[in-house]
C-alpha cells in the first residue's frame, strides 16, 4: 500500500490523502483556507474517476469542503461516514454554494466591467446532491469490509460525529487520527483509545503549544465577557458553525446562571445555517459528552438561552448594526468569509468593540491578521482600522493539544511509525521533536510526498506544488524585517526557534541547488 500526502501538509488545510492498495481510495478530500486557498481551483492530481470510495473522518470543510469538486470531476464511489457526518455534510455544503455562488456573482460583475473572463464556482448545488446520494453511513466501532482494505471508525472526539479510522490491509495497518479533541472535552468526551497500528497519521494543529485548564479557559471567558459587557460594546465571536457555535452558546448559558443580569444581554447567532447544526446536536445528544447530556435528561437544552436569537436573512443580521451592545456570534471562525465580516466592517474600527476568537487561525487568514496585530485591515473591500480590543481564548479549541496529542499517542502499545500532517510547520516539528525524545519514530511528510507502507520507503514529490511560492517568501521577508526593527528577546526558547527555522531554509536551499 501506498499513501500520498495530497493536503494538511506543511499547513492545517485541504486534508486529503491518496492510499494505493488493489483499489484507490481518499481519506478526507478537504477545501483549502487561507494562503493556499487558490489550490482549490486546480485539477486534482490524481484521477477522480479511479477512486473507489471516499473515508471521511469529520464534516469541517477543510476535511470534506471538496467532495462535491471530485464529484464534478468524474468520482463515482461510495462515500464512508458516520451518520452525523453525513447530515452536517449537507448544511455546511449548501452553504457554502451559497456563498461561492455570491462571490462569483461579485467577481463576475468587476470581470465584465474590465474586460476579463468570467468565472465558475468550484461546484454548485447539483454536484451536492449528486454527492449526498453516494453516501454510506457507518456507526462508530463497527468492521466495514471493502474487499481489499478493512475499515472501522472511532469517535475522536473532535466534533459530533468526528472519527479516527482504523485501516487494515493485508498485515499492514494504518491509523489516522482525523482531528482529536481534548483528553477533558466539555462537548463530546474523550477520543477513543487505539492500542495499535505499524503507522500512525496524526494530526499536529497545536503541536507546538498547550492550551490553558478548563477552569482557567472558563475563568479567562468570563473575565472577557464581563469586560467587554462594561464597555457597552458589542462583543463579536467569530466562530465555527459547527460545534464551536454550540460550545459558546453552552458558555454563555453558564453564565447566565451566575450572573442574573446576563439575561438582559442580547446574544445572536447569525447563520443561516446556525439553527440547522444546533438542531443535528440536539438529535444525536447521545453521542455528546456527559456534562451536556446531564442537563438533555434534566429537560434542559443547554444550547438555548432566554436571550438569544438565531437570525437567518441578510435583512434580519442587517437589522442589529444600530445596536449599541450585544454578542454576536457568526461564520467564519476565520474571518474568511460570512456573516463575521459584515460584523467587523461595522465594528472593528470602534474602541469599545471586543472581538473573542475562540479557534484556529491559519496563515493568510483575515482572522489570523487580526491575531497578529495588524492595525489596518481589508473587509469587504474596505480599509478599516483595528481599534477593537482583541482576544484568543484556544481553550475552547475541539482540537487536543500538545500534551494531549502526547498522550493519545502514549495508548499504542506497539511501536508504529508517526506521520504528522495537519499542522504548521513549527507545529509538525515540534510534536515530532518531542516523540522522538519519547523514542518514538516520526516522518513530517511534504506535500505531495508518498510513502510506501510495505517497503517503508519515502518517494520524493513528482509534483511540483502549485501554491504562490513569490507570497510565501514575501512573507518570510517580512517577518525577518520585523524582527530585525524590533528587540527580540534574548532567551534559549526564541534562539531555538529561529534556530529550526534556519535549519528549514538551509535544507530548501541545498534542494534547490540539486534541481
Amino acid at each position: 500500500m501506498r499513501i500520498t500526502f495530497y493536503g494538511a501538509a506543511g499547513e492545517v488545510t485541504g486534508s486529503c490523502y491518496l492510499l494505493e492498495n488493489n483499489f484507490k481510495y481518499l481519506v478526507d478530500c478537504g477545501i483549502f483556507q487561507g494562503r493556499s486557498e487558490k489550490e482549490n481551483e486546480n485539477p486534482f492530481l490524481f484521477d477522480p474517476t479511479e477512486i473507489k470510495a471516499v473515508i471521511l473522518t469529520h464534516a469541517h470543510l477543510d476535511h470534506s469542503g471538496r467532495i462535491p469538486k471530485l464529484v464534478k470531476e468524474g468520482f463515482k464511489g461510495r462515500i464512508y461516514a458516520t451518520y452525523p457526518t453525513i447530515e452536517l455534510c449537507e448544511i455546511l455544503w449548501l452553504d457554502t454554494v451559497k456563498l461561492m455562488k455570491e462571490e462569483t456573482e461579485r467577481i463576475n460583475r468587476k470581470n465584465l466591467r474590465s474586460g476579463k473572463p468570467l468565472v465558475e464556482p468550484l461546484y454548485t448545488e447539483k454536484e451536492v446532491e449528486m454527492a449526498m446520494k453516494l453516501f454510506e453511513p457507518v456507526p462508530y466501532d463497527e468492521m466495514v469490509d471493502l474487499s481489499d482494505i478493512k475499515i472501522r471508525f472511532r469517535d475522536s472526539a473532535h466534533i459530533l460525529g468526528a472519527s479516527s479510522l482504523e485501516l487494515w490491509s493485508n498485515d499492514t495497518k494504518i491509523v489516522f487520527s482525523g482531528d482529536i479533541g481534548p483528553q477533558n472535552n466539555v462537548m463530546e468526551g474523550r477520543p477513543s483509545i487505539i492500542e495499535d497500528a505499524d503507522y500512525v497519521v496524526i494530526e499536529s494543529t497545536y503541536g507546538d503549544r498547550l492550551h490553558k485548564t478548563l477552569e482557567e479557559t472558563r475563568a479567562e471567558f468570563e473575565k472577557v465577557v464581563l469586560d467587554a459587557i462594561n464597555s457597552q460594546g458589542k462583543i463579536l465571536i467569530p466562530s465555527f458553525v459547527v460545534d464551536r457555535a454550540q460550545r459558546v452558546m453552552y458558555e454563555l448559558m453558564l453564565l447566565s446562571y451566575k450572573y442574573p443580569f446576563f439575561s438582559k444581554i442580547p446574544i445572536f447567532f447569525d447563520s443561516p445555517m446556525g439553527k440547522k447544526v444546533t438542531a443535528v446536536y440536539e438529535k444525536h445528544s447521545n453521542l455528546l459528552s456527559g456534562e451536556i447530556q446531564k442537563y438533555f435528561l434534566e429537560g434542559i437544552n443547554p444550547f438555548e438561552l432566554k436571550n438569544l436569537r438565531y437570525l437567518t436573512t441578510p435583512d434580519e443580521s442587517k437589522s442589529i448594526n444600530e445596536l449599541d451592545t450585544g454578542i454576536i456570534i457568526a461564520g467564519s471562525g476565520m474571518c474568511t468569509g460570512g456573516r463575521i465580516l459584515h460584523h467587523l466592517k461595522h465594528n472593528l474600527w470602534k474602541e469599545n468593540t471586543h472581538v473573542i476568537f475562540v479557534g484556529y487561525q491559519a496563515q493568510g487568514t483575515l482572522g489570523r491578521r487580526i491575531v497578529d496585530g495588524e492595525k489596518v485591515v481589508h473587509v469587504m473591500g474596505e480599509e478599516i482600522t483595528v481599534r477593537a480590543k482583541i482576544h484568543t481564548i484556544n481553550g475552547f479549541s475541539a482540537h487536543a493539544d500538545q500534551k494531549d496529542l502526547i498522550k493519545w499517542t502514549e495508548y499504542f502499545k506497539n511501536d508504529p511509525i508517526f506521520l504528522i500532517v495537519h499542522g504548521e510547520p513549527q507545529a509538525s516539528q515540534a510534536l515530532s521533536q518531542l516523540l522522538q525524545l519519547k523514542g518514538r519514530k516520526t516522518i513530517v511528510p511534504s506535500y505531495t510526498q508518498s510513502l510506501d507502507l510495505e517497503k517503508k520507503e519515502i518517494i520524493a514529490p513528482k509534483v511540483a506544488p502549485s501554491f504562490d511560492i513569490e507570497s510565501l517568501l514575501d512573507e518570510l521577508s517580512s517577518y525577518i524585517t520585523q524582527l530585525k526593527a524590533s528587540p527580540i528577546l534574548q532567551d534559549l526558547e526564541n534562539y531555538s526557534l529561529l534556530k529550526s527555522a534556519l535549519h528549514l531554509l538551509k535544507e530548501v536551499s541545498d534542494r534547490s541547488k540539486n534541481l
